[in-house]
């Protein structure tokens, strides 16, 4: 397989101005509203976005970290949470995560993302993950697309 990533790259750019876009103009307040009672809200999936760059960025070699992303691991649920980060500090948290994601790939050589990996992975190697977490992602970008609208804020795309 070919390890090239530089449409993962792409991928994860595209995703950083969509997300980037999609929370200007959301006032805190609406943060935590949920379109029903089984749904995420905004707070939450943008938490779980940085939760995974984290790991990715944590895979790669970085020594990123933040004391309060792991409540936003896969599986946790958004009343688990006893305190969210503020709204700014979560916009905020994501453009360093998006900067530091960007110069970890740029930075990821051959051999790195050809090592094996135990985590989801398209074909059980770093790179895999990497581009298993790109459409993750993608995934998420949906949503908070979805959620923006039905907040009242308009259509992302198109």
């Amino acid at each position: 397989m070919d390890t090239d990533l530089r449409y993962v790259e792409g991928m994860f750019k595209n995703n950083t101005d969509l997300v980037t876009r999609a929370l200007e103009g959301i006032p805190p307040e609406q943060w935590m509203r949920r379109p029903g009672d089984a749904s995420n809200h905004l707070m939450w999936i943008a938490g779980h976005l940085i939760w995974a760059r984290g790991a990715i960025l944590r895979t790669l070699g970085s020594e990123w970290s933040l004391h309060w992303a792991k409540q936003f691991a896969r599986g946790a649920k958004p009343e688990e949470i006893v305190q969210y980060p503020q709204v700014e500090e979560m916009r905020n948290t994501w453009s360093d995560a998006c900067r530091e994601l960007a110069a970890c790939l740029s930075k990821a050589t051959p051999e790195l993302l050809a090592k094996p990996h135990d985590k989801p992975s398209f074909d059980g190697k770093l790179g895999g993950y990497v581009a298993f977490m790109a459409f993750h992602e993608t995934y998420h970008v949906g949503q908070i697309s979805y959620l923006r609208k039905w907040l009242g804020h308009g259509q992302l795309v198109g």
